[in-house]
């Protein structure tokens, strides 16, 4: 028997490591061939804050892209995390509440995103009368990301061991006080890794927006402009077929973006993590 359990041990530690590295192969690949691609087409016209058909310009959509993220966080995570708070801290453990909106969030995160982009199509750009906008954009992806926060945020608070509450409690601390003041900062790296999860489907949204937000290249003055992400101006270059190569350096551009709100989000999170 300890023959046989070697022998399977050995078996599943070499498709561990075959596993990682399939997938480290694909991700070396994969972001080689981005920067091969695209890096020779970074120039400074780029950048520049005009598009035009002889220069398409990312400036405009990466701009945009900005603003779309900061609208959609500021709508979803408020709510997501005081959602959250109220499922794990006031609801009863266990209800049938708290497994309903659990079993929705999932449902709600296994949705295709053109579903989400077809809904916010009829509901914010048709019935609302927003028209293809910044903000119609930005409630859409608000809506598509709102259960991936609340989830995220939920396990974060259920991973704070019950005796930091139960310590607080016995120093006289009130129930929101302790929500507040001691287990908020100790899930603080989990709802940020939660958030940086979010992002990340934000900046790489493109269905939902196509249906919602538009394809407009430019900077938006008034959340009631048709915008373009980044993206969604990637998929638009692809799709036409004339600047093929500017379409990689977008998605060179596109990948420096997220690396580099992973990494600011990481470290906020340690910071965050080492004052808890």
């Amino acid at each position: 028997m300890s023959g046989f359990r070697r022998a399977g041990e050995r078996i599943l530690a070499v498709l561990t490591w075959a596993s990682a590295a399939l997938t480290i192969g694909v991700l070396v690949y994969l972001v080689g061939f981005i920067l091969v691609r695209g890096i020779p087409y970074i120039k400074p016209s780029l950048f520049s804050l005009q598009y035009s058909s002889e220069n398409v310009s990312l400036m405009p959509a990466l701009i945009s892209t900005v603003f779309l993220t900061a609208l959609t966080l500021l709508i979803c995570v408020p709510v997501g995390v005081f959602a959250a708070i109220y499922l794990v801290e006031y609801a009863k453990r266990g209800s049938r509440l708290v497994r309903l909106v659990r079993l929705t969030a999932e449902t709600l995160s296994g949705v295709p995103s053109i579903v989400y982009g077809l809904f916010g199509l009829l509901f914010f750009v048709t019935y609302l009368g927003w028209g293809f906008s910044l903000l119609a954009g930005g409630f859409t992806l608000a809506i598509m990301i709102l259960p991936l926060i609340m989830r995220s945020c939920e396990e974060a608070l259920l991973a704070v061991p019950d005796s930091y509450r139960e310590g607080a409690f016995g120093l006289g601390a009130g129930k929101l006080r302790t929500v507040f003041r001691i287990v908020l900062p100790s899930a603080a790296p989990g709802i940020l890794a939660g958030m940086i999860l979010a992002i990340g489907r934000i900046v790489g949204e493109t269905a939902a927006l196509i249906y919602t937000a538009g394809t407009v290249a430019r900077i938006p003055t008034s959340p009631t402009q048709s915008v373009r992400s980044l993206s969604v101006h990637m998929y638009a270059l692809s799709s036409e077929g004339l600047h093929m190569g500017e379409g990689y350096a977008t998605a060179v551009v596109l990948l420096g973006v997220v690396i580099i709100i992973n990494a600011l989000s990481a470290k906020a999170a340690k910071k965050i993590g080492g004052r808890a």
